[in-house]
């Protein structure tokens, strides 16, 4: 079990207001521009989604996130929570602090950086910690629970694209770039062909 650290914990007033702790990931983790033309000049493993469903897909998960988080907090820190409920939710803010932090660190690694070993090995951290994360705010609140689970789901995903991406461009982003069309038509990826 991790331990509640309040240097690596949001204010509680983040987590008890239900706006702060919704808006604060969405606002956090959606407001930088994806490279699409990074992104695009990159061989892809199969299933890859096109570059336009993952701003919808983000916006979602962390708004789902904020609730969690606020759900959990709302929940575990009542005067009718037991003491094993307020430590679990602490613990867990500690986790969602930490995990936010490794999410937020996954796209300079990997698309600016352009390491992709690293931001293979944070995404993997990544979702270990939003897995325990799960399981302990789970236990204070079903709901908050199951609100992290499309968020799981989709790091599992996320994890699969970003080992796939760095083994199939031998494990080197450097340089890749390709130019977007003015129009954003027939702009494809980099292994596609052209039909």
């Amino acid at each position: 079990m991790t331990t509640f650290i309040p240097s690596l914990t949001l204010p509680a007033a983040v987590f008890a207001h239900p706006a702060a702790s919704i808006l604060l990931p969405i606002a956090l983790g959606t407001a930088p521009k994806k490279p699409k033309k990074t992104y695009l000049a990159l061989k892809q493993p199969p299933y890859r989604p096109p570059p336009q469903v993952f701003g919808p897909a983000w916006t979602v998960l962390y708004g789902l996130m904020g609730y969690s988080a606020y759900r959990a907090y709302s929940t575990g820190m009542s005067p009718l929570a037991s003491a094993e409920h307020q430590l679990l939710t602490k613990h867990g803010a500690t986790l969602y602090t930490i995990q936010l932090g490794l999410n937020l660190v996954w796209m300079p690694l990997f698309f600016w950086a352009k390491r992709p070993i690293e931001a293979t090995v944070d995404i993997v951290t990544l979702t270990g910690t939003v897995g325990y994360l799960t399981y302990t705010w789970g236990q204070v609140d079903a709901i908050a629970g199951w609100a992290l689970a499309p968020y799981l789901g989709w790091l599992g995903f996320a994890t699969y694209l970003s080992a796939g991406v760095g083994y199939l461009n031998d494990w080197n982003l450097a340089d890749k770039e390709v130019p977007a069309s003015p129009t954003n038509k027939n702009t494809k990826y980099v292994d596609e062909k052209e039909t």
